[in-house]
């Protein structure tokens, strides 16, 4: 059979294409409303967290049935990552956040022959994360530091449909859980994307007042050594602004996939820092505060 090429059609698809490239990067502006809908989120999310611990659910695969418990932790040791989508649900029923989408994300790996000390040594080195996670961070600082507390700078880069770079700082808190367990909440409190980057030009779009790619972004780790190495976990919880329904046919696919490729990234790139420390013999010295090692968030977008 011929192909049929239809002189309306085709415009209407160009348009299509065209409109879902550039709608996204229109403005948007973070509202009251949508604001504290995720803060809610945040607050169902950390009370699930809390009962995850008391039923000693530290790490999400944990929750697993037993044979399937089994065979996820037999998958990581053998080197493969976990990767989860969550959506956490209030009563049952999904938290509405209007004018907003939340992506919420968790990620597990197992370093094996590292201890906790190890990991969390690399972690924590702040001012390095630009070299160990770039490309995806351009740049990063520990801005202050004061027991189990610390403020730190990243800039996030992230070229897709188009190029976005953020810069972001995190208040981070750890908590020594055990003495082989450790828990670490990193929380955005401000996020300014970048115009024309790396041009004379260059300057911070109004925070909450711009194409609404990442208006906030909340980090979980979590880090059991055992088995003979180490087990690392993320869950990372952003806010962006909602993609109108006719796009979303072509944005929906990559809201979904690009997430799990940063996770990734981070993942694998926290794993080769970490065997190139413990391979070299040597180590990043730990912040210690008050017997605790500290644990910095990492970062994601």
């Amino acid at each position: 059979m011929p192909l049929i090429r239809s002189s309306k059609l085709m415009p209407l698809t160009r348009w299509l294409l065209v409109g879902a490239l550039v709608v996204p990067a229109q403005a948007a502006e973070l509202k009251p409303d949508t604001l504290a809908a995720f803060d809610r989120y945040i607050r169902a999310t950390e009370a699930q967290h809390a009962e995850d611990l008391r039923g000693q659910h530290f790490l999400v695969i944990d929750s697993l049935s037993g044979k399937s418990r089994q065979e996820t932790y037999a998958k990581l040791r053998q080197g493969e990552i976990y990767i989860e989508q969550i959506h956490t649900k209030e009563d049952d029923r999904p938290i509405q956040i209007p004018g907003g989408l939340v992506h919420h994300w968790v990620g597990v790996i197992f370093i094996p022959g590292v201890d906790l000390s190890q990991v969390l040594g690399v972690l924590q080195d702040y001012d390095n994360h630009k070299n160990i996670y770039k490309p995806d961070v351009r740049r990063s600082k520990l801005l202050e530091h004061n027991g189990n507390e610390s403020k730190i700078y990243l800039q996030f880069y992230r070229k897709s449909i188009v190029t976005v770079v953020m810069n972001a700082n995190f208040d981070v808190h750890y908590t020594m859980a055990a003495p082989r367990r450790a828990l670490s909440q990193a929380y955005s409190t401000r996020i300014a994307e970048v115009e024309n980057p790396d041009k004379p030009n260059e300057h911070e779009l109004p925070v909450g007042n711009d194409h609404g790619y990442l208006w906030r972004l909340d980090n979980y780790w979590r880090v059991e050594e055992k088995d003979g190495g180490t087990y690392l976990q993320v869950e990372s919880v952003g806010l962006s602004r909602t993609i109108p329904a006719i796009f979303a046919w072509l944005i929906n696919p990559l809201i979904k996939n690009i997430p799990r490729t940063v996770l990734s990234n981070l993942l694998n790139a926290t794993r080769r820092a970490v065997e190139q420390s413990a391979g070299s013999g040597s180590s990043i010295p730990l912040q210690q505060c008050g017997g605790s090692i500290e644990l910095s968030a990492a970062p994601l977008m």
